[in-house]
């Protein structure tokens, strides 16, 4: 137990009794008052969430940009300072190392937040390609993240910040913003499907501006509240956000995942595992991933089957029930063939086969019922 780190936030989760869990080497919050009310709170009102366990690495020099374009998948070349991308990394089998975001500092600097678990990794396959006039630096250690998510996020933010929030669009940053006199860096991205925001600070910092953020928001009758690993499964999940480990993997591909449009097969500069996805794609792909809906009471969670007439014919990646929908829901990895919506199968639930039909996804889209 003394390997499992702690972020910046652990004594504020224990004082708000949230139950804590090991992820992925990390001591985090995995519920407080509960999923459902979690997630329902986050979709109603607005939550906010730790993910200082997120790494980050910092690539500078002259050729940081052309780097980044031979290492992802997608096309960083109209990515202006100030812009968010979002990008697979790969092997060069096309299998998903990891997915991340891109900041552009300016031409020179770019900032990439990547997923907990493959932080090592990730940094093992950048800097083993690194190119001259690239530079790959970890700083993970110096910052905190915390994510303010939900409709009331602006209204909350705007209040501790004279910086103008209402300007700021999705998938857009602002550096050197002062909150309650903290400087960060506020970013209009999350993993929710709502609108909010990732604010990024030194971690000395990090407590008192979540205390900042949580006096501000509790001044509302209905109160912001804090979230969970939980709710933030189930909310990316409603809104058909990937999973690493669950909808991408080195053995899943970008295009397997359905993130056709983060994979660039035109850019000038080739980059890894492009060869591979462009025969994958010229071939056809194997399987797709495929949202479905339970039609009775069942639960389907990942490595569950999918079958018709009694064969299996794919897998659950991600599968529990939505309180935003009122029902059960899955993503799934099935023939091409198998993947239009109204497509009627059976999950297989503990022995028993249990109806479902495909449905288009995302399951959830902000301000859609």
């Amino acid at each position: 137990m003394s390997h499992i780190r702690k972020t910046p936030l652990y004594d504020i989760h224990r004082q708000l009794e949230a139950k804590m869990v090991d992820f992925h080497g990390w001591f985090l919050p995995v519920e407080y008052s509960g999923i459902i009310q979690e997630v329902q709170g986050t979709r109603q009102d607005a939550a906010l969430f730790d993910v200082s366990h997120m790494g980050e690495f910092l690539i500078t020099g002259k050729d940081a940009g052309q780097f980044l374009q031979e290492m992802l998948t997608n096309d960083l070349s109209r990515l202006k300072p100030g812009q968010v991308l979002y990008s697979p990394l790969c092997q060069q089998d096309g299998g998903t190392i990891d997915d991340l975001m891109v900041y552009c500092l300016d031409q020179e600097r770019f900032f990439l937040v990547v997923n907990a678990s493959n932080t090592i990794r990730d940094l093992q396959w950048l800097q083993e390609h690194q190119m001259e006039g690239a530079e790959v630096a970890d700083v993970t250690e110096e910052y905190a993240l915390i994510a303010l998510q939900g409709p009331r996020s602006q209204n909350i933010l705007q209040e501790l910040t004279n910086t103008s929030l209402g300007q700021l669009p999705p998938f857009r940053f602002i550096t050197n913003v002062s909150i309650v006199g903290i400087t960060c860096l506020v970013s209009r991205t999350g993993y929710t499907g709502e609108d909010g925001f990732e604010i990024f600070c030194s971690p000395e910092k990090a407590p008192s501006l979540w205390e900042a953020l949580w006096e501000t928001g509790q001044k509302d009758s209905r109160g912001l509240i804090a979230a969970g690993l939980g709710a933030r499964d189930l909310l990316r999940l409603e809104a058909c956000l990937p999973l690493y480990g669950n909808e991408l993997s080195r053995d899943i591909s970008p295009l397997e995942a359905g993130l056709h449009r983060f994979v660039a097969l035109e850019k000038h500069i080739p980059f890894v595992g492009q060869e591979a996805l462009q025969r994958q794609y010229n071939k056809g792909l194997p399987r797709k991933l495929a949202g479905l809906e339970m039609l009775r009471r069942g639960v389907p969670r990942q490595g569950y089957s999918v079958v018709e007439e009694d064969e299996e014919i794919g897998l659950i990646s991600s599968g529990s029930f939505s309180p935003t929908l009122n029902r059960s829901i899955a993503l799934a990895f099935l023939p091409p063939e198998k993947t239009s919506p109204g497509t009627k199968l059976e999950v297989v639930i503990r022995g028993r086969q249990y109806p479902s039909r495909v449905v288009k996804i995302p399951f959830y889209r902000r301000g859609e019922k």
